[in-house]
């Protein structure tokens, strides 16, 4: 069910009912209502019905103290049996310092290198003492505001000084290439992915009891082997390119597939362009200090005719870059819980993407071959002629064509 439905569920539930009710029974069955929703109920209850939030606010306080209570109560107040928290006053704070994440690293803690179950943390205040069962442990854990949480990825390692300056950087050339109607993209390599009829993450509509089966192990076809999906996302136009490349992903792999998302997609999309720029990661194959990338990079300014200006992103912060959230994520969600059994589905899945905000995916096959270890010497890259940037020149540079015409390449 969704938001609107259930708004308009407790909209009829309060037509049937104000009739029959007085002010104060009003404001004790909204605040019900909003109780029961949880997070967002108040405001939800107050669409649904128009009252305001402050009279259901003022239900929820009446709900929750004792003049709330029918007159036909049978405790009085402070009646009732004792929290084991009111009779064993150490019992909070023994329990605290069990389960503070401050003492994972504290040898003397005695659940520090153990997964800390209801259970385990129950015989261990038992051990120091106290009288409590796994089932209280949880209602007081409850009621610490405490509850199950996964890892989250977070944290990407140091944060360089002149990080958001970079930033900075970056948002004013884009802006800038876009003002004068030229390309500005963003590229990276996704992950790897073993084709086969394996288990992919995520779920979808299927009969009931009738999943996709899949092996139960995940080793990789040796025939079909992985491929490694490199994407180009023009960030103007909001149009994806992605090459699915079947050996390594290396710098030649890299710019191949900018050279294919510029003559099947960019020159229709800008005819007129006489500069490209590229946003990317600072490692991997589109890294910074990978040469292979620079003498590649070279190569198809020369092709194209194009001044390709790189920008890359500082280090740990390979989240922001925009591919990452405005094409790779659609990708992951188009094919969830859809086995990778070959690369014509990879092709269709990848190609199928879209979005309401008008995303538009186009993908090839890339059968080349990109052997590893080719070595570029120093001196093979300070002859490209590099132009480096006045700021952070390592990570942003231009590289001018050395020809003036355009050489139009059919792939």
């Amino acid at each position: 069910m969704d938001k609107e439905e259930y708004e308009q569920l407790i909209s009829k539930r309060f037509d049937l009912l104000k009739s029959s009710l007085d002010e104060k029974s009003k404001r004790l069955y909204l605040a019900a209502e909003a109780i029961s929703l949880g997070w967002g109920g108040i405001s939800t209850v107050s669409r649904a019905t128009g009252a305001s939030p402050n009279t259901i606010i003022k239900g929820c306080n009446e709900l929750e103290s004792e003049k709330s209570l029918p007159d036909g109560k049978i405790r009085a107040p402070g009646g009732g049996r004792k929290k084991c928290i009111d009779k064993d006053p150490t019992l909070l704070s023994d329990l605290e310092s069990l389960i503070e994440p401050s003492t994972l690293g504290d040898p003397e803690s005695p659940l520090s290198w153990t997964s800390k179950s209801l259970r385990k943390i129950s015989d261990e205040l038992q051990n120091m003492g106290h009288k409590i069962s796994h089932s209280r442990v949880a209602d007081i854990l409850h009621m610490l505001g405490y509850s199950l949480q996964a890892n989250k990825k977070t944290i990407e390692g140091s944060e360089h000084p002149d990080r958001d300056k970079q930033f900075e950087h970056i948002n004013e050339k884009c802006k800038e290439f876009q003002k004068e109607q030229q390309p500005v993209i963003s590229v990276d390599a996704k992950k790897k992915e073993a084709v086969g009829n394996f288990k992919n993450g995520g779920k979808e509509l299927r009969p009931e009891k009738d999943p996709i089966k899949v092996n139960v192990y995940d080793f990789v076809d040796k025939e079909l082997g992985k491929v490694n999906p490199y994407g180009v996302y023009d960030i103007t136009n909001n149009l994806g390119w992605v090459n699915v490349g079947i050996d390594h992903d290396t710098a030649s792999f890299a710019v191949e597939s900018i050279r294919r998302w510029w003559y099947m997609m960019g020159c229709i999309s800008y005819p007129d362009a006489k500069k490209l720029m590229i946003t990317a990661d600072g490692g991997g194959s589109n890294g910074h200090r990978v040469r292979l990338w620079k003498t590649e990079l070279q190569k198809l300014a020369d092709e194209t005719g194009l001044e390709i200006s790189v920008c890359h992103f500082p280090p740990g912060t390979s989240k922001w870059n925009k591919i990452e959230h405005r094409l790779f994520s659609y990708i992951s969600i188009n094919w969830r819980g859809k086995p990778l059994t070959s690369y014509e589905v990879i092709v269709n899945l990848i190609a199928g993407t879209t979005t309401r905000k008008g995303l538009k995916v186009k993908c090839m096959l890339d059968e080349n071959e990109y052997p590893k270890g080719i070595k570029i010497t120093k001196e093979e890259v300070e002859e490209l002629g590099i132009i480096h940037d006045k700021f952070h020149g390592e990570w942003n540079y231009t590289f001018k064509p050395k020809v003036s015409e355009i050489n139009h390449v059919i792939l």
